[in-house]
């Protein structure tokens, strides 16, 4: 690669990952919800007399089962929207639950016990979708919340549009992704000049410190059904691979069940972010590798995750988790020092294994699927290691490591659309 090339995709990746790794203070679907309603309440002004809130069925999937932080213990999309109208701090992003006290949680409710707050399935929208429309005494705000999980597209009050994100429909918020392959993101993390780009080990030091201490706290706390601790607890303590496991896997135990750790996020979620991240860096603890080593390999496992989700989307029928381990394999690979071949391999063994998990929303099992992915990955390493591989034409496997991933993106964006509307008729009893 030339070096004006080099330099191109340099910028280039570095946006995607600020873009990408943001922070988030609970599951990001039912925060989502709260970050619409909190905007609708600020601009309304006082508390609604009535909210109508129309979601995506990917979000009701996603917010069923899993609990809103600082809620006490409490789930669903209505209880998500009444605290983000209590909360009335959107521009905390994505943490906008962060810091809420019990009045912030009565306030909560009370909107919910007294019925403020219906909720409508948003049919022939895009998957990532919420719209929340408020109402009190004369005053009417809608919210639209869509692409992203705390991109505002448009506010309207009394019907007239007081903000919309960009005239031009076409217009996309996020970076070009087209530049990304398994060997441009290899490239680009062996040769990365973090002097030129002091915000992007800002960004990996802030996915170390706070996706670690989520998982000490699942690790050492009763979060969920445990998983991250009963693999730790049924390993030898020498055991790398189930330490990475766990570790992960604990994360998540935490963070859906309602622990207000914040988390730095992958692709819109924070298990990815999580499972991209943890075992990478308990790898390299048990390496002894270098803290520029670690913030490299990083690299790899996060963008390779989000290479694989730009063909998928931010939220369908597959499994976020799959396309996660499958970079944190990548980067444990890297760490290790195998080559891009090697580590192509080991993204194709992860996918082509455990490529049809299936999401069935946000919920204390989602640790469980974590766990299995990481260890996929982590076979898939063995595997590479002593030169196994899957072939093309087997199944869903192309003709290289580019190819499969592109397979997968197609089975699950087109292929599983059918498989995401019966598993929310599942959900709904519908």
């Amino acid at each position: 690669m030339s070096t004006k090339s080099r330099e191109r995709s340099g910028q280039l990746f570095t946006k995607i990952l600020y873009t990408e790794l943001i922070p988030a203070l609970g599951c990001t679907e039912p925060i989502a919800v709260a970050l619409a309603a909190s905007k609708a309440g600020e601009v309304l002004g006082r508390l609604p007399e009535k909210v109508e809130l129309q979601c995506s069925g990917n979000i009701i999937k996603n917010v069923k089962g899993v609990i809103v932080p600082n809620s006490g213990g409490r789930t669903g999309l209505e209880i998500a929207t009444a605290m983000g109208f209590a909360s009335g701090r959107s521009e905390k992003g994505l943490e906008v639950l962060e810091g809420l006290t019990a009045e912030h949680l009565k306030i909560a409710v009370n909107l919910v016990e007294r019925d403020v707050i219906r909720v409508k399935v948003a049919v022939g929208e895009e998957t990532l979708y919420v719209r929340v429309r408020a109402r009190a005494e004369a005053d009417e705000v809608e919210v639209i919340l869509k692409k992203a999980h705390n991109h505002i597209a448009s506010i309207k009050k009394n019907g007239i549009l007081l903000y919309e994100d960009a005239p031009v429909a076409t217009i996309s918020i996020e970076p070009d992704k087209s530049v990304l392959s398994m060997a441009t993101i290899l490239d680009f993390a062996r040769t990365v000049e973090f002097s030129r780009y002091p915000k992007l080990t800002r960004v990996l030091e802030q996915q170390i410190k706070w996706n670690t201490a989520i998982s000490d706290e699942g690790l050492k706390g009763h979060w969920g059904a445990e998983v991250g601790k009963t693999i730790l607890q049924s390993s030898r303590p020498e055991d790398t691979a189930a330490r990475a496991t766990a570790r992960a896997a604990a994360g998540s135990d935490a963070r859906m069940n309602g622990c207000s750790l914040p988390v730095v996020i992958n692709s819109g979620s924070g298990n990815q972010g999580m499972t991209v991240s943890l075992p990478v860096i308990e790898y390299a603890r048990d390496l002894n590798a270098s803290q520029d080593a670690l913030y490299r390999a990083l690299i790899v496992s996060n963008l390779t995750s989000i290479y694989q989700k730009s063909y998928i989307g931010r939220l369908s029928a597959f499994c976020g988790a799959v396309s996660a381990a499958a970079g944190a394999g990548a980067g444990i690979a890297f760490l290790k020092g195998m080559d891009d071949a090697t580590i192509g391999m080991i993204v194709t063994n992860t996918i082509a294994t455990i490529g049809g998990m299936v999401c069935d929303g946000a919920k204390r099992s989602c640790a469980a699927k974590i766990a299995m992915a990481v260890e996929t990955a982590l076979m898939g390493i063995r595997m590479a290691e002593q030169g196994h591989t899957f072939n093309f034409g087997e199944g869903i496997v192309g003709e290289d490591v580019d190819g499969t991933i592109r397979n997968i993106g197609r089975m699950a964006k087109d292929g599983m659309r059918e498989t995401d509307i019966e598993i929310l008729h599942i959900m709904t009893d519908d």
